[in-house]
């Protein structure tokens, strides 16, 4: 290679460098800030919300907690008041309006307007779609949709008079892909996705930032609170494990901090994990192709029977598979994370 042709590449080099190192620059200048921000987390008692919390305390955020639960609430606030975190906790049914709509107003009395709305409340049903019923069919949609929903329009006309916010809805890659003995789960998540970007687009002109984050597998703890049905011990013990194992999960630590990065920055989404992001592709350029391997897992997945429609908690169908070695990760989060 000739002298000056050396020293081209070199100058493009260091020009797509300083280029790179540029908008970085302009992305940490712009980051919003969360400190004094009043931050409301739906399912913020325990898990991913909880975890969530934790790191914008640290942060100074002032913090609101809604949940069904209050003796999970009331741990939540021990432990982040414990640490100096400017928090309240309210119980709310998010899938009630009139409830949603008594919470927003008790915290605009109590902190003063919602700067940042964090849609996280979630409820899994895992099992074999013919042993849903259409009762799992509307909760998750009630929990995944009309709860966002509700939520969104409480705080949309101080967002507005204010001149800006921030909203972030937590979906899940099972709202960019159907998964197997997932499906009310799924199909109420991608209602949630096309929701947010439709939220996104329309909001951006009164400079209320809508951000979608469809992370993958996550070590939170959650799984002992899904709905399971037909052969549940084995549903629940395949869908433990694979909730633990760090080649499919990710820590929920990390998945929060990637969130919240992706909600400071304003941006469209952010999915987690390289599995997710891998499905997410196969997806975007063959669905066929992905919902053909699916349907070649589904065949390998425990079938009918068992206890059919009737419901059990993750926490009523352990076994000894379940609470395994291979499970251990998922128990030490659920602990750590207020899940038990």
């Amino acid at each position: 290679m000739k002298t000056k042709d050396k020293k081209n590449l070199m100058w493009l080099a260091a020009g797509a460098a300083a280029l790179v190192a540029g908008r970085a620059i302009i992305r940490n200048l712009s980051a919003y800030n969360f400190r004094n921000k009043v931050v409301l987390i739906t399912g913020g008692a325990r898990g991913l919300g909880l975890v969530m919390a934790r790191q914008l305390a640290k942060e100074g955020a002032r913090l609101v907690l809604c949940s069904r639960n209050e003796t999970q609430l009331e741990n939540a606030r021990l432990e982040l008041a414990g640490k100096g975190a400017d928090v309240l906790v309210l119980k709310c049914d998010v899938t009630k309006e009139e409830q949603v709509q008594e919470m927003i107003h008790h915290v605009q009395n109590y902190f003063g307007p919602i700067d940042v709305l964090i849609n996280n409340a979630g409820v899994i049903h895992a099992g074999p779609v013919t042993e849903m019923t259409v009762q799992d069919f509307e909760e998750a949609i009630n929990t995944h949709y009309w709860g966002p929903i509700y939520t969104t329009l409480a705080v949309l006309p101080t967002m507005r008079a204010r001149g800006g916010g921030r909203i972030l809805n937590v979906s899940s890659i099972g709202g960019k892909i159907s998964v197997p003995h997932l499906v009310p789960y799924s199909a109420s998540k991608f209602a949630l996705v096309g929701l947010s970007e439709g939220l996104r687009a329309e909001l951006d002109q009164y400079n209320i930032i809508v951000t979608t984050a469809t992370p993958g597998l996550m070590v939170s703890g959650s799984p002992r609170h899904a709905i399971i049905k037909g052969q549940h011990k084995k549903e629940y013990s395949l869908f433990k494990i694979m909730d633990s194992s760090p080649l499919s999960a990710m820590s929920v630590e990390k998945t929060a901090a990637l969130i919240l990065d992706a909600l400071r920055h304003g941006d469209a989404e952010v999915t987690t994990t390289l599995p997710a992001k891998f499905g997410e592709l196969v997806h975007r350029l063959s669905p066929e192709l992905m919902t053909d391997v699916f349907a070649l897992v589904n065949r390998i997945l425990p079938g009918e029977g068992g206890i059919g429609k009737n419901r059990a908690k993750g926490y009523e169908s352990e076994s000894s598979l379940s609470m395994s070695g291979l499970t251990e990760r998922t128990e030490k989060a659920a602990a750590k994370n207020n899940e038990l």
